[in-house]
C-alpha cells in the first residue's frame, strides 16, 4: 500500500485536532496514513485518532534514551505520547541545525530500538543537482545515516530546492532517483531492500499527487504545507494508486 505521510513542522495549536478528526475518520481503504505534528499535540493527537487507521508521529527525537538534553526528546518519550513513527535527517533539520549524517544515524538506530517507524529523508540542493551531484549526494547520505537493519525503515527523497517552493522535479527525475535510492538499498540490506517503502517529498499536493505516486518506486508521499488540512492530505491519499 502506498504510504502518505503528512508533516505539519511549526505548525499546529489545539483547533488543529479538528483536523486530526477529519482525518481519522475518513482515512481510505487501500492506502496508510499518517500525520506528524509538533510534539505539544502528540498526545492529544493520538487520542483522537485512538482506534482508527490514522497513524501519529514525530518530526525529530535525540539519539540518547534519557540524559542532559534539555529541550529534547527520546523514541520512549515519543512512544509513550502514543506516536508510532518519526521523522530523522529531515533537509530543514540538516540545514538549520546542522545534523551530520553521523547524527542522523544514531536517531534512526534509537528510533527503530524502540519500535518506531522510522522516516528517513535524504536529497540535493539545487546547485548539488545543477552540478550533477545529485545521485552522488544522495548515496553519500544514504551511507552515512542508513540503520543496520532495514526492518521499520522508509526513506524519504526530498530534493530540497522543491520543498515549500511549488517546484517539482520531471516525473523522469523522480522515477531516476527513486530507481537509484532502490539500487542502493538492495546492495545494502539485500531482499529486505525491496520492502522499504521510498517516499517522495517536495511541494505534493492534489494537482500533482496522482503523476508522482505513479511513478515506479515511488511507494508513497511525505507532504508539508497541503497536510495541514484534512481535506488536503485526504485529497492526496485518495490520488494514490491501490491496484
Amino acid at each position: 500500500m502506498k504510504y502518505i505521510v503528512g508533516n505539519w513542522k511549526m505548525h499546529g495549536t489545539a483547533a488543529a485536532l479538528e483536523e486530526i478528526r477529519g482525518l481519522a475518520g475518513a482515512v481510505p481503504d487501500g492506502v496508510d496514513v499518517a500525520v506528524c505534528p509538533p510534539f505539544t499535540l502528540i498526545e492529544r493527537a493520538a487520542r483522537v485518532a485512538e482506534g482508527t487507521r490514522l497513524a501519529i508521529g514525530a518530526q525529530n527525537l535525540h539519539a540518547s534514551e534519557k540524559g542532559a538534553h534539555t529541550g529534547d526528546i527520546s523514541a520512549s518519550m515519543l512512544a509513550d505520547a502514543g506516536a508510532s513513527l518519526v521523522i530523522v535527517g529531515h533537509s530543514e533539520r540538516r540545514a538549520d541545525c546542522g545534523e551530520s549524517d553521523h547524527i542522523v544515524h544514531a536517531k534512526a538506530e534509537a528510533a527503530l530500538a524502540a519500535g518506531l517507524t522510522t522516516i528517513l529523508c535524504v536529497g540535493e540542493t539545487e546547485a548539488e543537482r545543477d552540478a550533477s551531484r545529485a545521485e552522488a549526494v544522495v548515496a553519500t547520505q544514504l551511507a552515512g545515516s542508513c540503520p543496520g537493519s532495514a526492518d521499520g525503515l522508509v526513506i524519504a527523497y526530498e530534493p530540497v530546492w522543491a520543498i515549500g517552493t511549488g517546484r517539482t522535479p520531471t516525473p523522469e527525475d523522480v522515477r531516476a532517483m527513486h530507481a537509484h535510492v532502490r539500487h542502493d538499498l538492495v546492495l545494502r540490506y539485500g531482499d529486505a531492500g525491496q520492502a522499504v517503502r521510498i517516499l517522495y517529498g517536495g511541494s505534493v499536493n492534489p494537482g500533482n499527487a496522482a503523476t508522482l505516486l505513479a511513478i515506479p518506486d515511488v511507494d508513497g508521499a511525505l507532504v508539508g504545507g497541503a497536510s495541514l488540512t484534512a481535506a488536503g492530505l485526504l485529497a492526496i491519499a485518495a490520488a494514490a494508486p491501490t491496484g
